[in-house]
């Protein structure tokens, strides 16, 4: 196989193949990279919403444990 695939010219080796084969799994390819984003969009919205969640905690918390020690 290699033998065969060696006598090819250039062109077909470098060019037709990779060419065939993005027309054949270029949908796979395509809906592949999409999900990789989609994912990636995901995971960075809920990694600022869990910050934001954290943040307002120690906010909230530390002003109002601030003014109860205050109070005794």
């Amino acid at each position: 196989m290699k033998e065969l695939f060696m006598t090819l010219p250039w062109w077909v080796r470098w060019v037709a193949i990779p060419v065939i084969a993005v027309v054949v799994f270029g949908g796979l390819l395509l809906n592949l990279l999409s999900f990789l984003v989609w994912l990636a969009f995901k995971i960075l919205v809920f990694t600022a919403l869990v910050a934001v969640l954290i943040f307002l905690v120690r906010k909230f918390s530390s002003s109002s444990s601030g003014k109860s020690r205050g109070d005794w």
